[in-house]
């Protein structure tokens, strides 16, 4: 009996508690309005916001005549624009305005249209909405008598510069990158694209954080479905708080257990635009440096922006290099072991007795040692990831070379194993996406495990478990292994091989653009004159 008791004791004190945390205040008085005493009002405010020192309440008279309050967040706002665009022109009105004919049915019409200097003029008439705008750095006047208050956009946090990207290195191109600031990130794009079908939808996501995010895609190219279910998916999201666009990724993904991303992640406005205008829609957070875009398939993993920067000839090759490490690190391990252990017959004879020799002292077997690399080098990696830059770049370098041969000399591990894994994580450093390079890190040890089970048998079956995976995987509907499978010939243009852009006119048919094409119509006339001129310069040099 006594601990039922108990029990409704705690829940009435949690209930009790749960009354007096301001959010559920607002959520309870979500629908209360402004009825004109600003006794109310102040007292309104004040029971949600009143604990906090930063907070501000201004008792002003305006035009010495109306009794007005004016609200804001001293850490939040820019305290000059308060003081010069909104405090001096409501306290010294202009000479021609006759005083005495301002009532409070005509105050909000007066102040809004020849006394206040901000460029910005709105009026919310919720008091709940209020404390909102005031939380997200906006200042609010209440004036008494009236039934709706004035709030002015004044926000102003510090914010880094803007710098190069950290995570992306700039080899040709923009030396630009995102930062924290939302509204900096879509000018960054906008700068790029200068024109009206570029659209940007805000909403608010996260029930405590009410995080700002915008939805950016390009009217008339991207899928109005897309659109549509990015919007719909944002909206369901019912969460404390959103910290970071990685918080969205969780929640916009299909595959919760797929070691495989369905979203990319860049801080390279430059990397945003070229995707918008393929036909893809990008979200922004405020607070975070990074942009998401979806639908993605796994060709982007291995492409960058520089591959349409240079010529095609180049672009082409460093793809093929980058698809070659790609593989390195997921299967040389693995390979490795399954040599070794079960098919030495497979490698030369020289190259065996030299690897025998180099195993001689080692008491593990070929799956186990390398097994321990990969760990010792995992752990190496993410101690360097980190330390600060000075640390660890010098941690780096020393603790592959002091560790690597340690362990050959204490006969933990051989030579040639040393050079697989070296190869292996070098591979993978050549992934240009980090989600990418993650997911190939991990399926590096279920294989490696397969070919110790198993030998070639084990790796071929692990190699088909993983295609058939990527194969079912969807990304917003669009199948990853895209333009692959299902085939598609102007896809097929882009995916090893990047052919010149001339023959490249359309966009990716997998994304379902409006409009398809890339090159303008003159753009055979273009081709045939050039065509033209060359065959002039011929017949002028015989």
């Amino acid at each position: 009996m006594s601990g039922s008791l108990r029990k409704k004791k705690t829940k009435k004190e949690n209930s009790k508690i749960d009354n007096n945390v301001p959010h559920v205040k607002l959520d309870q008085s979500s629908n209360e309005t402004l009825n004109g005493d600003l006794k109310r009002t102040v007292a309104y405010i004040n029971n949600i916001l009143g604990e906090n020192d930063d907070f501000i309440n201004r008792k002003l008279t305006i035009f010495g005549k109306f009794p007005a309050v004016i609200f804001y967040i001293s850490n939040m706002v820019d305290q000059s624009v308060i003081n010069n665009d909104l405090i001096k022109p409501i306290l010294f009105p202009p000479e021609h305005l006759e005083i005495n004919q301002i009532q409070n049915s005509n105050i909000v019409e007066v102040l809004a249209e020849e006394v206040i200097y901000h460029s910005q003029i709105n009026l919310e008439s919720k008091l709940a909405k209020l404390v909102q705008k005031i939380l997200a750095g906006e200042t609010v006047i209440a004036i008494d008598g009236v039934y709706e208050a004035f709030h002015h956009d004044t926000h102003h946090i510090e914010k880094r510069a803007i710098t190069q990207p950290e995570t992306e290195q700039v080899i040709i191109g923009p030396r630009e990158g995102f930062i924290e600031r939302l509204d900096t990130n879509i000018g960054l794009i906008r700068y790029r694209l200068p024109t009206p079908d570029f659209c940007v939808k805000k909403m608010r996501v996260g029930r405590i954080t009410k995080s700002k995010v915008a939805i950016c895609y390009l009217k008339g190219i991207a899928d109005p479905a897309l659109v549509d279910e990015v919007e719909k998916r944002l909206s369901e999201i019912n969460v404390d708080a959103i910290m970071d666009v990685g918080y969205l990724e969780q929640y916009l993904e299909n595959y919760q257990f797929s070691p495989f991303p369905q979203t990319i992640l860049t801080e390279r406005p430059d990397s945003v635009v070229g995707n918008i205008i393929e036909g893809r829609v990008v979200v922004l957070v405020d607070g975070s440096p990074f942009a998401l875009m979806v639908p993605v398939i796994f060709n982007q993993f291995y492409q960058t922006t520089e591959d349409y920067s240079t010529r095609f000839l180049l672009a082409s090759f460093t793809r093929v290099v980058r698809i070659l490490a790609l593989v390195f690190s997921l299967v040389f391990p693995a390979l490795y072991v399954s040599f070794i252990s079960f098919n030495p017959e497979l490698l030369p004879t020289e190259f065996a007795v030299a690897v025998a020799g180099g195993r001689a002292g080692v008491p593990f077997p070929a799956v186990v040692e390398v097994l321990m690399m990969e760990v010792a080098m995992e752990v190496l990696r993410e101690a360097t990831v980190r330390l600060p830059k000075q640390i660890g770049g010098a941690l780096s370098i020393v603790g592959v070379l002091v560790i690597g041969q340690a362990a050959v000399d204490a006969g933990l591990s051989s030579p040639i194993t040393v050079v697989v894994i070296a190869i292996t994580t070098i591979g993978s450093f050549a992934t240009p996406v980090y989600n990418a390079s993650f997911a190939l890190r991990m399926l590096r040890f279920p294989l490696a495990i397969l070919a110790g089970l198993f030998g070639l048998y084990g790796v071929m079956v692990g190699i088909i478990v993983i295609f058939n995976h990527m194969l079912s995987l969807k990304s917003f509907g669009v199948p990853y292994m895209s333009p692959v499978s299902p085939g598609n010939l102007q896809g097929m243009k882009d995916v090893v091989i990047r052919f010149p852009f001339r023959w490249m006119p359309r966009r990716p048919e997998f994304l379902h653009p409006n409009n398809d094409t890339r090159t303008g119509k003159n753009e055979e006339i273009i081709r045939a004159n050039a065509n033209n001129m060359s065959n002039q310069t011929k017949v002028s040099k015989k």
